[in-house]
């Protein structure tokens, strides 16, 4: 057999195709002068119709896509409904366990400092927190500790973080639609956190920020205050996120799942800003901002709370399964 390849020249090839009907594929080469473009192209922000136009508005709010050769619709999964409120408390329970291993897998526990805190569905005004003295890798539902609007236990046997309190609560009072936060001294997060600046937008990820995070200005020690507790959810405003200087960052949400996420994400995405900072100084490019249009657009498809949610779900699978469900 012979096996001698044809040498193709090192030369820019075109088609065009032949006049023959549609299901003709021959196509002849022509030689021509490579050339470039004469005009730039930009991504469109205008109301094309979106490929997923066909999908339920919960398909769409996540930007999932489900449809068989059938017509079956696929519908991505969602927060979970209860008949009981009960039963709610220990989902959210579950997933605040969670959601700590979670975090210590990643490197976000330093000694005893940082802290996720949960909503309790049926006394509203009550969250659940870590106990202390337990290190994340090891919590389970049965160590979380509630309490109450005055800091105190309700249900468990350890103390818990006193400038976790001062923060949560804070956060909890002031925001009725918060039913969860997170905060811990992520390296990252932390060295971020040193300039007392928001992020620029930068990268896609970037835009689940977009407009929705804050700065805390301070450095006021470790938070042993109610009133520095006030001050920092007085920077995260109507946001997702804080930066608060010198200390690190945090996260909140409507569902514990939501909030560990974003503060996955920030956190990366103040390690991505602090290689483009870096990069920039050294080699003299200059960073190109997303302008307002795109971020704006964007924002609506990465920084929902439902694609808050969503994201979480593969990392409590992934725990679940390698755990066997031991936090449960």
């Amino acid at each position: 057999m012979n096996t001698a390849r044809t040498q193709i020249p090192r030369t820019i090839l075109r088609t065009t195709r032949c006049h023959a009907p549609p299901q003709c594929s021959h196509q002849h080469p022509l030689i021509r002068p490579f050339s470039t473009p004469s005009r730039r192209h930009h991504a469109s922000i205008t109301s094309a119709i979106r490929v997923d136009h066909d999908e339920a508005i919960e398909n769409q709010t996540v930007a999932a896509m489900g449809r068989t050769t059938s017509g079956k619709a696929l519908k991505i999964r969602k927060y979970p409904t209860f008949e009981r409120l009960e039963d709610e408390r220990l989902y959210r329970k579950q997933h605040l366990a969670a959601a700590y291993r979670i975090f210590a897998e990643r490197g976000f526990d330093e000694g005893v400092a940082g802290h996720i805190s949960v909503r309790d569905p049926v006394l509203t005004d009550h969250f659940w927190l870590n106990p202390l003295s337990t290190h994340f890798a090891l919590i389970r539902v049965s160590d979380l500790i509630l309490v109450n609007e005055a800091g105190e236990v309700v249900e468990g046997n350890e103390p818990i973080n006193a400038a976790a309190f001062a923060i949560h609560s804070a956060i909890h009072r002031a925001r009725p639609d918060v039913h969860a936060a997170c905060h811990a001294h992520s390296t990252y997060g932390k060295a971020f956190s040193a300039f007392g600046r928001e992020l620029d937008m930068i990268t896609q990820d970037s835009l689940r920020f977009y407009k929705s995070h804050g700065v805390y200005k301070q450095f006021g020690g470790v938070v042993l205050a109610s009133e520095e507790g006030e001050r920092i959810a007085k920077a995260l405003g109507n946001g997702k996120a804080a930066i608060l200087q010198n200390h690190g960052i945090l996260t909140c949400g409507k569902s514990v799942d939501e909030a560990a996420f974003w503060f996955l994400s920030l956190d990366k995405t103040c390690h991505a800003q602090l290689l483009v900072d870096a990069a920039a100084k050294g080699s003299g490019y200059e960073k190109k901002i997303i302008p307002d249009a795109e971020a704006e657009e964007s924002y609506k498809q990465v920084g929902t709370p439902e694609k808050g949610w969503l994201a979480f779900q593969g990392y409590y699978d992934e725990v679940l399964k390698r755990t066997g469900g031991e936090f449960l």
